[in-house]
């Protein structure tokens, strides 16, 4: 653990990971797994490693999840490295319980992290492929060999722009502001996205307050489980493929597809379950339809997801013509100094553990002599 320096100071880490989430978490683990001293505590050994975390405590992006998401409608949080998950009360809000189980396994396991810091930007040191890389951030400047990216999603929201959105004279929040239900009752709300958080803040919001449902495209809900070994691993195998390719990544419904979860089923039950395809424009006082007729609404919703939170590696030129950014399991193919874990076939919380694991081997193998 630690706290920031002064901005403006260099320091030297064999590798540097930024983010501190599950992704963030798994990749430190196995590197010090591996023998990879603390950069903040052991600066001097042959192989360091740090991670440079935006967040104030442990928890990731689940610090910030809505209050009413419980344990019980989460898809399911796998165990960080070697530390089993205690019982959680299901009902517990997945903020409060996820967070503290973080912060037990950093307990435990003693992780170099450095936070708050906020990266800005990396930059390649010199022409040299095999050079350093430079880490502008909040707590100075690091020089890396390697660097590690698991920032995840949660600081780059997905906000859509349509015609006259700027006049609308009511609320307007993503998924992102969201607290509660409480705070839209008794409101006109336009929900839209058709992803697992929009049906799970349609089903909740409906109960208290009059909703429309808005998508792109209409939902397609998938009949039967969805089984890891088999559906599971079908979603894996299509989002490697998109990666490997270099083919920008859709969303995580676009690969799974909508469960008919019990919170699905009770929004359909009550009526709210009602899709209408995406309004044209946005008036002061509501969306005009794509029938032309006009809604009055004065709550926008926007539960229209996330994307990786990749702003900082823009100066390193990694996508391609189409968006994409081309990897060979974790790995940045026009980039080898870097790996990008919790993305694309990685991002789910047992993906997160496997990327972070496969990461710390590969890099063990890269650096084994220090230089």
């Amino acid at each position: 653990m630690g706290t920031p320096a002064e901005a403006g100071a260099e320091r030297r880490a064999t590798v540097v990971v930024v983010g501190g989430g599950q992704a963030g978490l798994s990749a430190a683990y196995h590197l010090g797994r591996r023998g990879f001293a603390s950069a903040l505590t052991d600066p001097e050994a042959e192989r360091t490693v740090v991670v440079l975390d935006a967040e104030s405590g442990a928890g990731g992006a689940w610090r910030h999840r809505w209050e009413s998401l419980r344990m019980e409608t989460v898809n399911g949080i796998f165990d960080l490295p070697d530390f089993p998950q205690p019982p959680i009360d299901p009902a517990e809000p997945s903020r409060d319980a996820v967070p503290r189980y973080f912060a037990a396994f950093e307990h435990a396991t003693r992780p170099p992290i450095l936070r708050p810091v906020t990266v800005t930007a990396v930059t390649r040191a010199d022409a040299d492929p095999e050079g350093e890389l430079l880490v502008e951030s909040s707590a100075g400047r690091w020089r890396t060999r390697a660097l590690v990216n698991a920032t995840g999603t949660w600081n780059n929201p997905v906000r859509p722009r349509y015609p006259g959105q700027e006049t609308f004279a009511g609320r307007q929040l993503h998924t992102r502001d969201y607290v509660s239900a409480e705070e839209l009752a008794g409101r006109r709300v336009a929900v839209v996205g058709g992803g697992i958080s929009a049906v799970q803040l349609l089903e909740e919001v409906s109960r208290v307050a009059t909703t429309f449902w808005y998508t792109r495209r209409e939902p397609v809900f998938r009949e039967g489980a969805f089984r890891p070994e088999v559906e599971g691993r079908e979603v894996i195998a299509r989002v490697t493929a998109d990666v490997t390719s270099g083919r920008p990544t859709g969303s995580v419904v676009s690969y799974t597809g909508l469960a008919w979860t019990p919170y699905a089923r009770a929004a359909q039950e009550r009526g709210a379950l009602v899709r209408r395809p995406m309004f044209t424009a946005v008036e002061p006082l509501g969306v005009r339809e794509a029938d032309g007729s006009f809604t009055a609404v004065d709550t926008l919703l926007w539960a229209t997801g996330f994307k990786a939170a990749l702003g900082h590696l823009d100066p390193l030129g990694l996508r391609n013509a189409r968006g994409g950014i081309t990897l060979r399991g974790t790995r940045v193919v026009d980039e080898p100094r870097v790996w990008l874990i919790g993305f694309g076939p990685s991002q789910s919380t047992v993906g997160a553990n496997r990327a972070g694991r496969e990461a710390a081997r590969e890099l063990a193998s890269r650096v084994a002599v220090a230089t």
